[in-house]
């Protein structure tokens, strides 16, 4: 049985809501005991049995009204990852809507497979709730090679969930973390760049957001690259570089971006 460690990387550190979540996190051979911390229920054996849906790009529902909405994707739901590794954590916090996602890699191993993701998540999550004591797993969403989505952060697949992901610009976004590590060089998966595509096409269109259009955001903390208070322009799917001083989300998938874009873009009915 292959066991997953995790270790957090490229951080300075988080506060208690955690709001200052950084990208990159490592998973690879070893143990979890260290995940044991605080509050925790720490982390279950591995569940095989979790359901693995197919990928995002199957709509759940059709999308609800609007000439530029995009089908709700099949998500996994938390409770399918999370086991008995929930730590105690503050009630989810809300933006008015959600005007942009940014794109992470977890910089973790390619090669798993993809019953396991299950177990993977657990891992990151107990690293940043637990051995961080961050208030939750930081992404909105994760995505595995597999093409299947899974939610990360608690409090409404369909709400502006105000994520730990982007610092600097975690209100009003939401966080798609791609599993694996995705450096220049490293082929992207079809299912999980259309998975990523259909899960960005869906959040932007809840709120009328032309998946390839520009949007202004604000940033509220200045350990982004931009000072507090300081109004910047990037694309409504942009990279965790592009907010924050990191090579996130690898070369590999910032190449994948405009594709991204225009499929999503696509699956809006643009």
């Amino acid at each position: 049985m292959r066991v997953f460690r995790v270790t957090l990387c490229c951080a300075p550190g988080a506060t208690a809501l955690g709001l200052l979540l950084l990208c990159a996190v490592s998973v690879g051979p070893g143990h979890g005991s260290a995940a044991r911390t605080g509050e925790g229920a720490g982390i279950s054996p591995a569940d095989r049995s979790a359901p693995v849906l197919p990928p995002a790009a199957v709509p759940l529902r059709p999308s609800a009204g609007g000439a530029h909405t995009a089908a709700e994707p099949r998500i996994v739901p938390r409770s399918k990852w999370l086991a008995d590794a929930a730590y105690r954590r503050p009630p989810a916090r809300y933006a008015d809507r959600v005007t942009a996602v940014f794109l992470h890699h977890t910089d973790s191993p390619n090669d798993y497979d993809c019953a396991d993701t299950p177990r993977i998540i657990r891992y990151l999550y107990a690293g940043q709730a637990g051995g961080r004591h961050w208030d939750d797993i930081g992404y909105n969403f994760l995505v595995d090679r597999c093409g299947t989505v899974y939610e990360g952060r608690a409090g409404g697949v369909d709400k502006a969930v105000v994520g730990a992901h982007a610092q600097g610009f975690n209100k009003g976004t939401a966080g798609i973390a791609a599993i694996g590590t995705f450096n220049k060089g490293t082929p992207v998966p079809p299912a999980m760049a259309e998975s990523i595509a259909a899960v960005a096409a869906w959040k932007l269109g809840l709120s009328n957001i032309d998946a390839r259009s520009r949007v202004r955001l604000v940033s509220t903390n200045s350990l982004s690259r931009y000072p507090k208070g300081t109004a910047a322009e990037f694309n409504a799917i942009a990279a965790h570089r592009d907010g924050y001083e990191t090579t996130c989300p690898g070369e590999a998938l910032m190449a994948a971006l405009p594709d991204i874009r225009r499929r999503a873009a696509e699956l809006q009915g643009r």
